[in-house]
């Protein structure tokens, strides 16, 4: 059964009726007591070690992804206590984060391999770009790119012709992204997106930009925090970069967004092509 509402026929009240149907999965206990550690005055390597190591899976899960190629340290981890060590703690807190969303979000019938496998290169490439560039902390950035199009599994769960929207909306290089999800659907990816990263504790700025991230006039806005165009900007450069890393060459996002998102970073466009090179080294190294 499609459950798409008629464009044009949607009120306020019928928009806020449909997104109370959409599932935004509450914050794993796991995660807030991961966000507490990290939050606090003084973080420690044990405390947080404890944590994790209190759930089989997820302590499984980092012992796997440190001794891992991904990472290519010298030493391989022995215990939980020995993987924080090696991360250390920022990393690690940005790991477990990751992990413990992909276990929070499924789709019911829907492998999202490739979805994780994209959102977790983004987030890679723009704590990359981010440490280079400096113009945002690069754990944020990190988060940002995990985060970033989390609303779209929640919306593929909700509509089942979800699917041909994602495709539709891939190929537009006129309209929002965001336009063409509200078309059919009365609501998108970016506002369930906020929606769960709020429900998460995620930063203020990370949750407008995600809503934000399709809405590229807003690179230009001083009104909106620099901060959040940073994110915005480094996403849509990351995520070309990753596209030409598999080799896409056309991306509407980019046609639309790639020379404001450039302008706002500084870089001149053979300049963004040195850091697609750097990317693509990284990706090959992680590989």
């Amino acid at each position: 059964m499609n459950t798409s509402i008629a464009p044009g026929k949607t009120t306020e009240q019928s928009v806020d009726a449909l997104l109370k149907t959409i599932r935004i999965p509450p914050r794993p206990s796991l995660l807030a007591d991961v966000q507490q550690e990290m939050a606090s005055q003084d973080p420690s390597p044990r405390r947080l070690a404890k944590i994790i190591a209190n759930d089989v899976a997820l302590a499984g899960s980092l012992m796997k992804l440190t001794n891992s190629s991904f990472f290519g340290l010298r030493l391989k981890a022995t215990s939980v206590d020995h993987a924080v060590d090696l991360l250390g703690l920022s990393q690690c807190g940005l790991l477990m984060t990751g992990i413990i969303a992909r276990q929070a979000v499924v789709v019911q019938g829907r492998s999202l391999v490739k979805f994780w496998d994209f959102s977790s290169k983004r987030a890679q490439a723009m704590a990359y770009l981010a440490s280079r560039i400096r113009v945002c902390p690069a754990d944020v950035a990190h988060t940002f790119g995990l985060f970033c199009d989390i609303g779209v599994p929640l919306m593929l769960e909700r509509f089942p012709d979800y699917s041909m929207t994602l495709a539709s909306a891939n190929k537009e290089f006129v309209k929002r992204f965001t336009d063409v999800e509200d078309e059919r659907h009365a609501c998108n990816h970016a506002a369930i997106g906020t929606l769960m990263a709020r429900t998460w504790g995620l930063p203020e700025h990370v949750s407008t930009g995600i809503l934000l991230h399709h809405d590229y006039a807003v690179l230009e806005d001083i009104s909106t925090p620099e901060i959040v165009r940073s994110l915005i900007a480094l996403a849509l450069v990351s995520e070309y970069g990753i596209q030409k890393y598999h080799g896409q060459e056309l991306s509407a996002e980019w046609e639309k967004g790639g020379e404001l998102a450039c302008g706002f970073l500084g870089l001149a466009m053979d300049e963004a092509a040195d850091k697609f090179d750097e990317l693509h080294e990284i990706f090959n190294t992680a590989a």
